[in-house]
C-alpha cells in the first residue's frame, strides 16, 4: 500500500475521533449548563465570615462523609477550593466556585449566594480586599480566564434566549394581524 493509502486512513481516523470529540463536547456542555442553572435556582443568599481559604484536596477538606461517597475515586484526590466560614454561630467547609476563589477575602465578611455546601457567587464584600501581589501563580491565570470565558458564554447564552424569544414575539404578532386580515375582509 503506498503512502499517501496510509495518510488517507490516519487522516480519516482522526476525522472521526474529532468528530467524536465535539459531540461528546457539546453534551457535556449542555448537562454542566442544566447543572449550574439548577444551582443558581437553589441557592440562598447569606452573610458569613470568612475564616481561611486554600486549595485542598477533597479527602482533607473535612467535607461531610455523604458529599466523599457521591464523589468518584478519581476526583477525589484533586484541589478544590475550599473555604472555611463561620455562618451565623456555624463554621463550616464550603467548596468554592473557581472564579470567584481569589476575589474571596480572609478574615472578611462576605454575602454570597450559596447552594448546599458551594458558594455560586459573591455579591458583597466588606472588609480586607484581596489584592494581587507581584505576579500571578499559573492557577489565578487559568481561574481568571476561565471566569472571563464563563461570563462571555453565559452573556451570549442570555442573548440567544432573548433572540429567541423576539422571533416568537414577531410570529405570534405576524399570526394575529394576518388573523385580523382575514376577518377585516369577511
Amino acid at each position: 500500500m503506498p503512502w499517501w493509502g496510509w495518510m488517507l486512513i490516519v487522516i480519516a481516523i482522526i476525522a472521526i475521533l474529532l468528530i467524536v470529540l465535539y459531540i461528546v463536547g457539546n453534551k457535556l456542555q449542555k448537562k454542566q449548563a442544566a447543572q449550574k442553572e439548577t444551582m443558581r435556582e437553589n441557592a440562598q443568599p447569606v452573610t458569613m465570615l470568612v475564616i481561611d481559604k486554600k486549595m485542598l484536596p477533597m479527602k482533607d477538606a473535612g467535607l461531610p462523609k455523604i458529599v466523599m461517597e457521591q464523589t468518584p475515586k478519581r476526583y477525589q484526590k484533586a484541589k478544590l477550593p475550599i473555604v472555611k466560614a463561620k455562618i451565623g454561630p456555624q463554621i463550616m467547609n464550603l467548596i468554592c466556585d473557581d472564579g470567584i476563589y481569589d476575589t474571596m477575602p480572609v478574615k472578611g465578611e462576605v454575602k454570597a449566594m450559596v447552594s448546599g455546601i458551594y458558594i455560586t457567587s459573591v455579591k458583597n464584600v466588606r472588609g480586607k480586599q484581596v489584592e494581587p501581589q507581584g505576579k500571578k501563580s499559573f492557577g489565578e491565570k487559568m481561574r481568571s480566564k476561565q471566569k472571563k470565558y464563563q461570563t462571555i458564554y453565559e452573556q451570549e447564552t442570555k442573548a440567544m434566549a432573548i433572540s429567541k424569544e423576539e422571533k416568537a414575539a414577531a410570529k405570534a404578532k405576524a399570526k394575529a394581524d394576518k388573523e385580523r386580515a382575514k376577518k377585516i375582509k369577511v
